[in-house]
Formats: C-alpha cells, sequence, structure tokens
C-alpha cells in the first residue's frame, strides 16, 4: 500500500455532539491535550477567566461563553490523524449543526450522568439516524453524583430508539466514584482525583478475579454492588457487534469525567479501534471511494467575516476522495468554471495554517469570493463528479425583520441575503410582497441575536424583530401545485423562499393534516429537496 492510501486510511473524521453543558468542550481539549496540541488544557467556563475555550472564536460567543459556530481541529494521535468537527452545544444551535454531521463519520454523543438524554441530543440524533452514521456515547461527569447506570442506559434506548452496549462500567459516582470496570480485560481501573488540565492521574488497574486487590482498591460495598450489577449486564445488554456499530444502530457506551480527566484515553484507543476510515460519498455517478486518486470535495458550511482585519468568506470543506494539492486547478461543478482555491487553510480557532496538502477525510478552509453554495462539488477538472445536495432543515423560529433606517435600504438587503447564503438562517417572502416583507427563520433562537449582531456590526444596519407564532413549516412538493388557490387554516401563511419556491407556515401541528385533506393531491414536505 502506498504513502497516499496510507495517508488516507490513518484519518478518522468525527463529529462530537452533545446538550449544553455536557462537557463536550472541555472532552474536545483532553482530545488534543493528548495529541500535544496544547499543552494545557484552557480553562472552558469563559466567563470566570480571560482564557477561552481553543474552539471559540466569535465576539458574541466570547461574551456569551458558548461556542455558537462549528470549528474543525486537527491533531495526530498514535499513528491516526484526528479531525474532530466541533458543533455548538448550546440549546439555540443552528442549522450549521445539522450540516456539520453531513461531513463526518461518526459521531461522539457525550451526556451528562446527571441528566441523561436531553432535547438537543435527540435532534442531532435524528440526522445522524438519517445519515445511518455510527455513534458513540461517552457519559461524562462521573465525578459527580450520576442518575442509576441502567436506567440511563435505558433513557438512551428508549428516547433514541437504539441499542446500547455498555464497553465499561462505572463504580459508583460522586464522592464514591471509585473508577470503571472494563469488560473484556475484566479488571478495575481505579479513579483518583487529578490536577485540573494534566494528562492523567495516578490510577491501579487491577483483576477483578483477583478479589483480595480488587477488595483493597474499592471496598466491599463497591465490590458487592459491582459484582450484582456485572450479572444482571451479562445477561441483559446486546452482544458488541462492530458491524451493528457501523450501521448506526448499536452505540458503544464509556464512563468518565473529562473535567479530572478520568477515563478520556481509554475512550479515544477504543473509539479509534472501532471507528472508521473515511467513507465513500453518494455522488450523481454513484459512490466516489476515499482512495480514488481523483480529488473531489463538497462545501458543508460558508462563515462569513471570521476575521475582523479582513472582509473574508470561508467556505469549508470535507475532501471525499484523493489529494488535494494547493498549486492545482480544480472545477467548481455548479459555477461550471475551473479555478485554483485560494489560501487554502486548517482553522484552529483564532489560528489559520495554510496548507499545501489534504487527503480525502479532511476538512479545508478556503477564500471564498462569494462563488460558493452549501452543498456544492470541486473536483479534478479531469475526472467531473457531482455530490448530492444537502439537505435544508426545517426553521423552528420566525420573526418579521423591520429595518429602522430604511435609507439602509442597500446594506440591509446585501447583508441579510448574505448570511442567508451561508446557511445561517433561512429567508421567505410573503406572498407577493417583494423583498419588503422579509421573515426570518431560524433552527435555534439565538441565530436571531447573531443576525442581529452581525447587521451592526459587519453592515452597519440596525433592525427589529417581531416574533412570529409559527412553529412548522412545509415544502410544497409539486412545482405546478397554484399556491394562491390553496384552502387553508385560519393560522396558516403562505410564503416563497429566496428560490421562489412555495412554502407554508403553521402554528399548530393539526393544521397541517387539516390543509392536506382539504387541498386533495397536495403533497408536503419537511425538508426543500436542494
Amino acid at each position: 500500500m502506498g504513502s497516499f492510501d496510507n495517508e488516507i486510511n490513518r484519518r478518522r473524521t468525527f463529529a462530537i455532539i452533545s446538550h449544553p453543558d455536557a462537557g463536550k468542550t472541555t472532552l474536545t481539549e483532553k482530545f488534543l491535550l493528548y495529541g500535544g496540541q496544547i499543552n494545557l488544557a484552557g480553562s472552558v467556563k469563559g466567563k470566570a477567566t480571560a482564557r477561552h475555550a481553543v474552539s471559540d472564536w466569535m465576539e458574541i460567543e466570547k461574551e456569551r461563553g458558548i461556542s455558537v459556530t462549528s470549528s474543525v481541529m486537527q491533531f495526530e494521535y498514535d499513528g491516526f490523524c484526528i479531525n474532530i468537527l466541533d458543533t455548538p452545544g448550546h440549546q439555540d444551535f443552528s442549522e450549521d449543526t445539522y450540516r456539520t454531521l453531513m461531513a463526518a463519520d461518526s459521531a461522539v454523543m457525550v451526556i451528562d450522568g446527571a441528566k441523561g438524554v436531553e432535547p438537543q441530543t435527540r435532534k442531532l440524533f435524528k440526522v445522524c439516524a438519517m445519515r445511518g452514521i455510527p455513534i458513540f456515547t461517552f457519559i461524562n461527569k462521573l465525578d459527580r453524583d450520576a442518575l442509576d447506570t441502567f436506567d440511563l442506559l435505558d433513557d438512551i434506548e428508549k428516547e433514541l430508539g437504539i441499542s446500547t452496549c455498555p464497553v465499561n462500567w462505572p463504580i459508583g459516582s460522586g464522592k464514591n466514584f471509585k473508577g470503571v470496570y472494563d469488560r473484556k480485560s475484566r479488571t478495575i481501573v481505579t479513579y483518583s482525583d487529578t490536577q485540573k488540565g494534566t494528562k492523567e492521574g495516578h490510577t491501579e488497574v487491577v483483576s477483578l478475579d483477583d478479589k483480595e486487590a480488587a477488595l483493597k482498591e474499592i471496598g466491599n460495598d463497591a465490590f458487592d454492588k459491582l459484582d450484582g450489577e456485572i450479572e444482571l449486564l451479562d445477561g441483559a445488554s446486546a452482544e458488541f457487534d462492530l458491524e451493528e456499530v457501523r450501521a448506526g444502530k448499536l452505540t458503544p457506551v464509556f464512563f468518565g469525567s473529562a473535567l479530572t480527566n478520568f477515563g478520556v484515553e481509554i475512550f479515544l484507543q477504543h473509539f479509534l479501534e472501532m471507528t472508521t476510515t473515511p467513507l465513500p460519498r453518494k455522488s450523481e455517478d454513484g459512490m466516489v471511494e476515499p482512495t480514488d486518486d481523483s480529488f473531489s470535495a463538497f462545501v458543508f458550511k460558508i462563515q462569513a467575516n471570521m476575521n475582523k482585519a479582513h472582509r473574508d468568506r470561508i467556505a469549508f470543506m470535507r475532501i471525499c476522495s484523493g489529494k488535494f494539492e494547493a498549486d492545482k486547478e480544480v472545477k467548481h461543478v455548479q459555477g461550471g468554471r475551473t479555478l485554483r482555491l485560494s489560501q487554502p487553510q486548517q482553522i484552529m480557532a483564532d489560528e489559520r495554517k495554510i496548507l499545501s496538502e489534504a487527503y480525502a477525510g479532511d476538512i479545508i478552509g478556503v477564500f471564498d469570493p462569494g462563488i460558493f453554495s452549501i452543498g456544492d462539488t470541486v473536483c479534478s477538472p479531469s475526472k467531473a463528479v457531482k455530490f448530492e445536495g444537502i439537505p435544508t432543515f426545517a426553521p423552528e423560529h420566525f420573526a418579521r425583520v423591520r429595518q429602522i433606517d430604511t435609507m439602509k435600504r442597500k446594506q440591509f438587503v446585501k447583508g441579510i441575503s448574505q448570511i442567508a447564503q451561508e446557511g445561517a438562517i433561512q429567508i421567505f417572502q410573503e406572498l407577493n410582497s417583494g423583498l419588503e416583507e422579509i421573515i426570518v427563520g431560524v433552527v435555534g433562537v439565538l441565530q436571531f441575536d447573531v443576525l442581529k449582531f452581525r447587521l451592526e456590526n459587519e453592515y452597519n444596519v440596525e433592525i427589529r424583530l417581531e416574533p412570529l407564532p409559527y412553529e412548522h413549516i412545509r415544502w410544497i412538493e409539486k412545482s405546478e401545485t397554484d399556491i394562491a388557490k390553496l384552502t387553508g387554516t385560519s393560522d396558516m401563511k403562505k410564503v416563497t423562499d429566496l428560490k421562489g419556491r412555495p412554502l407554508l407556515l403553521f402554528v399548530n401541528p393539526w393544521s397541517i393534516g387539516m390543509t392536506i385533506e382539504r387541498n386533495p393531491g397536495l403533497e408536503l414536505s419537511e425538508f426543500a429537496r436542494n
């Protein structure tokens, strides 16, 4: 196998998903610590200290101490080249979060041991399930009092409809947290509080079969409880089956504490053994293999004004096949032109590293003069491919946008159109109203604040947002449907999107069914076909 194949096969690209405050950023930082990227894990609570987590860069994030945008980090560990896609963990996340999952080959789900599955996790999980991507679960914060372990597993299975297979098992939690039991090797790895930010504390490994040593390490009560739980577990939990894991039907579960760094490296090592090399991707002409020697990539995210000093737009691309070389020309399929990708870089929080090469599985950011859209394909001119588009996800919150100074109409239209092109917001117009009446739809309400903040700071335009009661949106499947003649319900609004496609907004979920009944032949969809 040549070095080209080796480079691709040693890559692992995954996203980390979690509910806010489950400890995702802390876990990400500990991974980077193992990869030698940072020497001391940064203090994540941005408000208490001046040091911000490495993955946060936007002003609004620094003020709030949350991750709004998704950033990408690459590090080396044990011969692997690892790309982590960090997704926003705030409950007001954006469509960006969903799209980031389109660029990952697997997902790590972080769950707070005291809270179990939370609403945000459920939404993200749905997108993983839609793509059938493998999910690995890390149950965090065992250094605090946690729910009963069987209840936690039950919660995952019920809420997410996926089987669980614990790879290790916690021994107590909170003040009584003694460590974890490794099921395969039948050993106990003991926990000792570590100095924050260091790699790990002092741990002992003893065999469960050496009862004397085990009792000495964890005490009688914990030993008896563990003994009973193992018996139950061996009878009740799903058998480990790598095929099922890779099909996204079974999630391996690990326990630990990211803050004190216990169980993180154990998790990382197992995860790297179980997860796959970069996966093939579907194009209009069939599957494209990562080791195919011609370069191809797709755009999954566009971010404007990442750097105040340079008014720039960066298009993030996931490389699907071959090797990217900075000096080579590529074809932008949708734009029908050949070009050189300008300033190809990997972005690590505030730092940017210009790249000369990258391989399938990697994520690169390139300067975008305004030509790329989300879902676009870029490939070698010699072998054109076109990847399937990325679905547009239904917004759940809507507001009417009013501009305070009507003289700034031009900047307003430019700003709102550019932010919509990045996919952070979706813009709708009232039927037959032109751009006078703009309705903005977002997946998470924080995007309204981000929109306001960015229009003021980047385009010098002030707006007023007037919340609307709509919560459900449906695209009309058949283009020949005459939206003006549709008989709806009193809580329904007819709008069009930026591409002129007709849509319906509803306040109540039951109105959707009533509208379908009243209009024979009407077909409605939750996703827009791109």
